[in-house]
């Protein structure tokens, strides 16, 4: 279910129904089709995107960024959480939150 509650690293995440993404160089623009309103990601941004797809546990985006670059875990993993804070608050996420294994 779509929520506006904060991400945790136990939540599973994919991209919103209602938005379309094309990838542009290294980076990802997101129409949100509801709003019109376009977004933009950068590098590590359009690779959390691509991570998302097509349903995935947050704590798998971290440990794949971690794997990918040259980044302290704690950083790493308050980075993807803020990000994809932000893009559930524009309703560009589908969020549920799992219990942790």
């Amino acid at each position: 279910m779509s929520g506006k509650g904060s991400v945790c690293v136990q939540s599973i995440v994919t991209t919103g129904p209602d938005v379309i993404a094309s990838r542009l160089e290294d980076e990802v623009v997101i129409l949100d089709l509801k709003s019109g309103i376009y977004h933009g990601l950068e590098a590590v941004g359009a690779r959390i995107w691509e991570l998302m797809s097509p349903t995935t546990p947050v704590h798998v985006i971290r440990d794949s960024l971690l794997d990918e670059y040259e980044v302290e875990p704690e950083r790493c993993e308050q980075d993807v959480l803020a990000l994809l804070d932000e893009l559930n608050s524009h309703g560009l996420l589908e969020v549920r939150h799992e219990a942790a294994d």
